[in-house]
């Protein structure tokens, strides 16, 4: 079959990868004239690595990433442990797969060296996208027409596509934002940090594990506010990310100072929707499921919608196409939109006030690492993420 991929994200050079693999003619769009990712840290839990390791790529981003051993939950104002989660060589032999922190542009880099430039269109802006019984097709903004058997969209969380499919839908202000840095680790050496840290606090939490081998310290400092703008680049004020997280424990505010300039990201994702494909189109990763980052899903989940469309799509004929999409959505949808709930769920947890309620969350969590090795949401690190529902 003759597939057309929008957008040259994660998602959608796993559906390019994928799709060639399973023998489809494949032409991947990408607006921009280059590959570009911005960001910095991103987690990659069993159920992303297993599909990385089925398209062969896993060796190449675990050379790259951090292994972390554990994750500890600590509270805002002295540090006091929590709970603990094992992240290290127990979840790689419970899950089949191992847990890897890296950073967002090494993941990029593998997938899309793995994917051969003849089959790429850099510079290539989609405008439209129309299908009949028999085809679908995407225009692009200097004029041509492209058809093929099926089109994917996985042009992000400003998803034009999703306008053209289901009409005019904007993304949704999470009412939480971020300053984000990268410090060396030599920075940070005499800290006695955590593995992987998450210090939680009354409308905030505080995020940090390596990358690159254990060479960078990310760090991620999330905050309630009413308004901030969706950028990657966005300089916060000096000093303004100290004073967001005043009287917070001594090495939460080291880090900070030692972070110098920091970006500031407002946070946005997209409401759920009853259905992604229409026809011979689909949505697939942020354009159909964008989520907060607190359950560190995001992109975990457009690798899982990547592999399992390949799977609906491997023994397909051009006539399938409609069905075949119809499976993926049906194995696919309940399981992000459950995703998305669980990411915003876990932000208001994070964020609770002092006193009992945040007392009571952390009696639950505590009780839950008493029983268990692994994080609630393993059990979406399992088959292909369906809560734990074979699927293959």
């Amino acid at each position: 079959m003759r597939a057309i991929v929008i957008g040259a994200g994660i998602g959608g050079l796993a559906a390019t990868l994928g799709l060639r693999r399973a023998g489809h003619e494949v032409t991947l769009i990408e607006q921009t004239p280059r590959f570009t990712e911005f960001g910095a840290g991103i987690q990659l839990a069993p159920n992303a690595t297993r599909e990385l390791d089925r398209l062969g790529l896993l060796d190449a981003v675990a050379a790259r990433a951090a292994h972390p051993g554990d994750l500890s939950f600590r509270t805002w104002s002295d540090g006091t442990e929590i709970c603990r989660y094992a992240l290290g060589r127990e979840v790689e032999e419970e899950f089949g797969a191992p847990y890897l922190q890296l950073h967002r542009a090494d993941l990029q880099q593998a997938l899309a060296a793995a994917v051969p430039a003849e089959l790429v269109r850099l510079g290539t802006e989609a405008v439209g996208v129309d299908q009949d019984d028999k085809s679908a097709g995407v225009t692009t903004a200097g004029g041509e027409h492209l058809d093929a058997d099926l089109v994917v969209a996985a042009d992000g969380i400003r998803s034009a596509a999703r306008q053209w499919l289901f009409g005019p839908d904007e993304a949704v202000f999470s009412r939480t934002a971020a300053y984000r840095a990268l410090l060396p680790a030599a920075g940070v050496a005499d800290l006695d940090l955590p593995d992987t840290g998450i210090w939680l606090g009354p409308g905030r939490h505080f995020v940090h594990y390596w990358l690159r081998r254990g060479e960078l310290l990310n760090v991620v400092a999330v905050f309630g506010t009413d308004t901030a703008r969706e950028s990657w680049t966005e300089q916060a004020e000096p000093e303004e990310p100290l004073r967001a997280f005043e009287g917070w424990e001594s090495r939460v505010l080291r880090i900070l100072q030692r972070a110098g300039s920091m970006y500031r990201w407002g946070i946005y994702t997209r409401a759920p929707l009853a259905r992604w494909n229409t026809g011979r189109v689909t949505l697939l990763g942020d354009s159909a499921h964008a989520m907060v980052p607190f359950q560190a899903q995001g992109a975990a989940q457009a690798i899982v919608d990547a592999a399992v469309l390949v799977d609906c799509l491997t023994a397909a004929t051009p006539s399938d196409v409609p069905e075949a999409l119809e499976r993926y959505v049906r194995r696919r949808l309940a399981a992000a939109t459950r995703m998305q709930a669980r990411s915003a769920s876990a932000g208001d947890e994070f964020h609770l006030p002092d006193g009992p309620e945040a007392e009571a969350r952390n009696a639950r969590m505590a009780a839950h690492a008493a029983g268990s090795r692994f994080l609630p949401v393993a059990t979406a690190w399992r088959a292909d993420g369906s809560d734990g529902q074979a699927t293959r």
